[in-house]
């Protein structure tokens, strides 16, 4: 760090002239002060003005070439500006003014780089997302985390609530305001041509960026940030492990942690959090929550909610339902995909993990319908209720978003929860399950296939949705119990109830799902009610209070279970017997092999004689079998289809296990 000025002493005569002899030059040199060590030597023609402050350049930077550069500053100006120790600046065009550079901060071949006036650098920028006429923006700053950022944008019914939370971000802003800037130590900035209002944190790297203007760039040494070649943001917040390269473009826009936008992407008015991807595309007043992805250039995200979602080509929204404006909003909840040229007209609300296909012009809601396909026909919806629990790649999604985990801060900003069946989901089964039901016996007239909220539904599709959404809630239940029971050893019926019995009562009845935290909706107006009431009153309470609900996720699952076995079995926890329980295990079981043979046989299409055309090119089916498996490897040892084979195998054990310690039960 640079230090405190009275870490700095006066300028010696000797020292101004030797300044003088290397072509340095001042209009009041009594500005100038300088820690002990300093060596006049290595500063060479430097212009210096306003107030300046120089620490000691005596160790080099070696760069990823071998190649060695002395510390000290060569061909430069200088204004109101307090200069580190062992920092390089290098060939700088027009000047540097008002800023602190930190120890080992290295800047060569810039333009400019300059405060003007007071900034909060780009804290409390007003981002208006999902609605472009502004009715849910969203202010940011430094740490903004997807669970604050949505309740700001989706709960303005509580307006005292959202008022509160934007007047904290606004103190938080006006504390961090600035007239100087800050370039963190170990930071490297190359190359660039104009930078305006900027924080830089610690080993921040920023390289060929033509501008940077009132924003933040939240590096530090575990999870440093990239900027570079081509880029122009303004207005904008950009957090450690994020990368933000090749002529991207971006104007009023929070980057979480370890977000990847690249390849010419434009985003304004959007908010990414962690682990987020868009490369070629563009975004448009976008809500992308956690791992939200997209990879081609002709997809554009428009006014929607979006998080473990991926977007496939030529992916399009429209929020321009009618003449009043871009006033309409889209909905998709976790876990959702778009296949190559999908449409979906605004307003509309998708379930989790539902695959979309076609051109949607009736403004579907499948929200209670989860793990579907939405399929157009002849300009209809179609939709295929829960068919996506079965697919090999909705589990291939699920297992690989923990490995795909960018952040290397020690502090995460967003509270992620993985799981793909919860309390959130299973509800939505739940739901689903009953909502198929009634349109069975509603629609017994023969008049086919039945109507639900602007979507079609077959009779087959219709019939499966209920089984497979029953064999999910057994799944779940099941899991829950024997992740209750693991390891434990009962004698008494007594015994067991009392393992079963749950801890603490939160987490009963509704689940929602903040943007990749999956909390009770009891404990999200238990919180909204503490912010109303002053008892949370800044920013860092609020980010404590998502941690804490993360960390109480698994306690207050078992109570919600518990809810959930009493509803499904007719019996309550604490009137459960050994033999009730494993009647839900032997359901657990014989749910958990069903679903692992049907994603068995999805991914098997993936090695049909049919999946190898292309390969082979010049040779018959033998050559063109033995081309596949040489590129793809063979369907036995493929490493999804051992996974599900050792995970068969691992839940029979756990099953059989369980099933045979309640036998010893008296």
């Amino acid at each position: 760090m640079p230090g405190t000025e009275g870490d700095y002493r006066i300028i010696t005569k000797a020292e101004i002239e030797t300044l003088k002899l290397n072509g340095c030059s001042c209009d009041d040199w009594s500005s100038v002060r300088v820690k002990e060590g300093f060596k006049p030597a290595s500063c060479n023609n430097v212009i210096f003005s306003g107030n300046i402050l120089l620490g000691v350049f005596e160790e080099p930077f070696t760069d990823e070439s071998g190649v060695s550069i002395p510390s000290g500053i060569l061909n430069a100006r200088l204004h109101n500006c307090t200069i580190g120790s062992n920092v390089i600046i290098n060939n700088i065009g027009d000047y540097i003014a008002n800023y602190n550079i930190e120890d080992y901060a290295v800047i060569k071949n810039c333009g400019k780089i300059h405060t003007e006036g007071i900034s909060t650098f780009g804290n409390g920028t007003s981002v208006a997302v999902l609605n472009e006429t502004g009715g849910r923006s969203v202010r940011i700053w430094d740490r903004l985390s997807a669970h604050e950022a949505y309740i700001i944008a989706l709960y303005r019914h509580r307006s005292e609530v959202i008022s509160i939370m934007q007047k904290m971000v606004e103190d938080y802003s006006v504390s961090n305001s600035s007239g100087t800037g800050t370039i963190g130590q170990f930071s490297r900035i190359f190359n660039c041509s104009n930078i305006r209002n900027v924080k830089f944190g610690p080993y921040s790297h920023a390289e060929g960026v033509i501008t940077l203007d009132e924003g933040s760039v939240n590096s530090c040494k575990a999870d440093p940030v990239l900027i570079g070649p081509g880029v122009i943001m303004e207005h904008f917040i950009v957090c450690s492990g994020s990368i933000v390269t090749e002529s991207t473009l971006i104007d009023k826009c929070f980057i979480g942690q370890g977000c990847v936008l690249a390849k010419h992407y434009s985003a304004e008015n959007s908010l990414f959090f962690a682990n987020c991807g868009g490369y070629h595309g563009e975004a448009c007043s976008i809500f992308a929550g956690p791992y939200t992805v997209t990879h081609h250039k002709s997809t554009l995200l428009i006014a929607g909610i979006f998080s473990f979602m991926n977007a496939g080509s030529g992916s399009n929204q429209s929020n321009h339902m009618y003449k009043l404006g871009p006033i309409h909003q889209g909905i998709m909840e976790r876990g959702s995909k778009t296949t190559s040229d999908s449409y979906m007209l605004w307003p509309a609300r998708i379930g989790p993990f539902t695959l979309i296909v076609g051109r949607h012009n009736k403004n579907p809601d499948s929200s209670s319908l989860p793990f579907s396909y939405l399929i157009e026909n002849n300009l209809e919806s179609i939709l295929v209720p829960g068919v996506n629990l079965r697919s090999v790649g909705t589990i291939r999604d699920a297992q690989k978003w923990p490995l795909r985990d960018r952040r290397r801060d020690p502090l995460k900003i967003d509270q992620v929860n993985f799981n793909l069946l919860s309390p959130y989901t299973i509800r939505k089964m739940i739901e689903g399950r009953e909502i198929l039901k009634k349109l069975k016996s509603d629609q017994s007239t023969g008049v086919l296939p039945y109507t639900y909220n602007n979507m079609l539904i077959n009779r087959s599709s219709l019939e499966r949705g209920i089984e497979y959404y029953q064999t999910g809630i057994n799944k779940f239940l099941g899991n829950s119990i024997i992740k209750r029971l693991e390891d434990g050893e009962f004698s008494t019926n007594e015994e067991l109830r009392k393992r079963l019995a749950p801890d603490q009562q939160i987490g009963k009845g509704e689940w929602v799902d903040l943007a990749g935290l999956i909390v009770p909706k009891t404990e999200v107006d238990k919180l909204l009610d503490n912010i109303e009431s002053r008892n949370i009153s800044s920013v860092e309470e609020l980010a404590k209070s998502f941690s804490d609900m993360q960390n109480s996720y698994y306690d207050w699952q078992w109570t919600w279970s518990c809810e959930m076995i009493e509803e499904e079995t007719g019996i309550a926890v604490n009137k459960l017997t050994a033999v009730d329980v494993t009647g839900i295990v032997k359901r657990w079981k014989k749910s958990v092999i069903d679903l692992d043979n049907l994603l068995y046989e999805d991914a098997r299409k993936e090695f049909t004689l049919s999946s190898m055309t292309g390969f082979g090119i010049d040779g018959g089916d033998e050559v063109k079998k033995l081309d596949f498996e040489k590129v793809r490897g063979e369907f036995e040892s493929n490493s999804v289809v051992t996974a599900i084979k050792d995970h068969t195998e691992q839940k029979r054990s756990l099953g059989d296990d369980l099933i045979a310690r309640l036998k010893r039960i008296v």
